[in-house]
């Protein structure tokens, strides 16, 4: 990285010398958001990039390795984009640009990670996709008509598409979000569940509810159920219908069987977009059944309109310990396919 192409207008290089580098960032309030509480971000900062950060007023002195200097400055500055953009920075915003700027690193790019492009902004807040592949995989939702997504979970299949698909519907670019997942048990059985159907299904569908009141809020997403702008239904009721003018997403979709998504894609009507997102180590069918998530990739591989993102735990945005869990069983499942030691 060419630190002296940094983006941001907010940050001013001062001195940069075999022993530091220093930088100055202009804007008392942009300074007070990235150094964070306590210096909380400062101090995570330091913490992985190996440096010693010494603030005076808006003068930051950074010692350590040369690369390691520099990548201190890419993060201020793609974090004063992120508040730029979102008035907002989170503590797992650090180690998600540490990340992208070590790919970059080798290309030169000192272009800022976070654009106003790749904003998606909702009535409550504005979302940006917090890794390269995740902004593929927003890009392809706005434009392509049938996108899959495949990967693990804390990757952001969902919480992007919805997010996409509110802002369609606020823009009126379809006139209706449809939400849909298989009604497959995980370790319980629907039948012993209380109410009728609707309090039998609801349980599964809950993290669908809440991306969409985090985006939008409870109230205004019950009135647009109400009035069937917004509809939640399990993947069953898609059968013998024709969806135009609405975004349609399919969650958990490694728990469809290859002809219930296969009924689910000729759904498509004018107008409309499609999203299929499943996790193919997460297959909770029956023995008797298999899911056909991973086989529905293969064979419409070749069909330009349809665009497919692979997710890895690389890509998972959770908890640092969630991408280790989850290598973790991808390593023992190619040790040991059968799941047996």
């Amino acid at each position: 990285m060419n630190i002296s192409k940094v983006s941001s207008s907010q940050i001013e290089i001062i001195e940069k010398n075999n022993d530091y580098l220093s930088f100055y960032i202009k804007n008392n309030l942009v300074l007070s958001k990235i150094i964070g509480e306590f210096d909380s971000n400062l101090k995570e900062i330091e913490n992985i990039t190996n440096t010693k950060i010494n603030l005076r007023g808006n003068l930051m002195i950074v010692r350590g390795d040369l690369n390691n200097r520099q990548s201190v400055v890419q993060i201020m500055d793609n974090l004063i984009a992120k508040f730029v953009n979102t008035n907002s920075i989170e503590k797992e915003d650090i180690k998600t640009i540490f990340d992208v700027t070590k790919m970059n690193r080798a290309e030169e790019n000192p272009n800022s990670i976070y654009g106003d492009n790749d904003a998606i902004k909702t009535a409550k807040k504005i979302i940006l996709p917090r890794s390269e592949k995740q902004k593929i995989y927003v890009d392809a939702l706005k434009n392509h008509k049938i996108v899959m997504a495949l990967g693990p979970a804390g990757t952001g299949k969902t919480f992007l598409a919805v997010a996409v698909a509110v802002t369609f519907l606020l823009e009126d670019k379809v006139k209706k979000i449809i939400l849909s997942r298989p009604a497959v048990e995980a370790g319980e059985n629907l039948g012993f569940l209380p109410g009728d159907m609707k309090d039998k299904i609801d349980p599964y569908l809950i993290p669908l509810y809440d991306s969409l009141y985090e985006l939008l809020g409870y109230e205004k997403i019950q009135r647009k159920i109400e009035e069937g702008i917004i509809e939640i239904a399990p993947l069953a009721f898609m059968r013998g219908r024709t969806l135009k003018d609405s975004f349609v997403i399919l969650d958990e979709a490694q728990n469809a069987t290859f002809t219930q998504i296969k009924m689910f894609l000729t759904r498509l009507g004018n107008n409309s977009t499609m999203v299929i997102n499943g996790d193919p180590s997460q297959v909770d069918l029956a023995k008797s059944k298999e899911s056909g998530l991973y086989e529905t990739t293969k064979i419409l591989k070749d069909i330009k309109e349809i665009k497919t993102i692979n997710f890895d735990h690389n890509d998972v945005m959770r908890h640092p310990l969630v991408s280790k869990i989850v290598k973790a069983y991808d390593d023992y499942k190619k040790k040991e396919p059968n799941g047996k030691s």
